[in-house]
């Protein structure tokens, strides 16, 4: 099989890295879940992990997608510091451009310093850094599906792209956008992945945006939704709730729905808790493309 292979939906909360705290903040599920999710995606063997962040560069109304040849960044916490340095891929990156305005969507195409995309790159958010982290860019992993060895220096990860989308968007056009994804996947002809990085409310009780009981409501709404296998359905997300709520995941997700309108996934919520020292609703599910002929039956 080649295209879209896995997929998954990861939050960005940087200490769940190992190497940055001993106990995720309290988000240890979490933090389990996604090594996981990571063991499902090294399982799959992608060539190439496409990553839908909230936080890279963002161009109003438009899909930013990074036209440089590597992603670089870094990441603090109490003393401690991870790194990240990856190729960006090139042919996959140009061929979602072409997928998505062949069906007329605005995208943006981003680089910083040389003109030359082989003189460009792009900081790498914690939006990218966390689900990459687990999605065989730790710097624990080498031998990336198959071998499992510590070995600090290395970094043999599949390539990446890199998706941020607008949020003035039309939701329709997001969910457009994951059916260009996947359609250009299947014309490249290796294998891929697509995760959604997203954190989902902000305003449960202690956290820094105050305290809204749609956090909760939204919250529910998400998991139903993943649990049941249908994404889609958060297209119909009341505006207000998701604003009370403040959400981060709703734009990527509707892209992940696209690419499952394209390429049918059976899935899986592997986790969700909201830790005191986050506030913030954390999700994580796993996605596999299923067999012809299987659509119709119950995730």
């Amino acid at each position: 099989m080649t295209g879209i292979v896995f997929a998954g939906v990861a939050p960005h909360g940087w200490p769940t890295i190992p190497e940055l705290s001993d106990d995720a903040l309290g988000a240890l599920a979490t933090r389990a879940a996604l090594e996981e999710l990571g063991r499902r995606c090294a399982g799959a063997r992608p060539d190439v992990v496409v990553v839908a962040t909230p936080h890279n560069f963002r161009v109003e109304g438009a899909v930013c997608l990074a036209a440089v040849a590597r992603g670089a960044g870094i990441l603090h916490h109490e003393g401690r510091t991870v790194e990240m340095n990856v190729p960006v891929d090139g042919p996959l990156t140009d061929a979602i451009a072409a997928a998505a305005r062949r069906r007329g969507l605005p995208v943006a195409m981003g680089g910083y310093a040389g003109n030359r995309r082989s003189q460009s790159a792009v900081t790498l958010d914690w939006g990218t850094m966390v689900p990459l982290w687990f999605l065989g860019h730790g710097r624990n992993l080498v031998g990336y599906g198959d071998v499992l060895a510590p070995h600090p220096a290395e970094d043999r990860g599949p390539s990446i792209v890199i998706v941020t989308p607008s949020r003035v968007l039309a939701r329709t056009r997001l969910v457009e956008f994951g059916e260009a994804i996947a359609e250009a996947a299947e014309a490249d002809g290796r294998r891929a992945a697509f995760v959604a990085s997203c954190d989902w409310a902000h305003t449960h009780e202690g956290g820094q945006y105050g305290f809204h009981q749609a956090a909760a409501e939204v919250d529910a709404a998400v998991l139903a939704a993943l649990r049941d296998g249908n994404p889609g359905r958060l297209i119909e997300l009341d505006e207000q709730q998701v604003e009370d709520a403040a959400i981060d995941g709703l734009w990527q997700t509707l892209i992940l729905a696209g690419v499952m309108n394209r390429r049918p996934m059976r899935g899986e919520v592997l986790s969700y808790e909201a830790p005191p020292a986050y506030a913030t609703g954390m999700i994580v599910a796993a996605f596999a493309p299923v067999a012809s002929g299987d659509e119709g039956q119950e995730a």
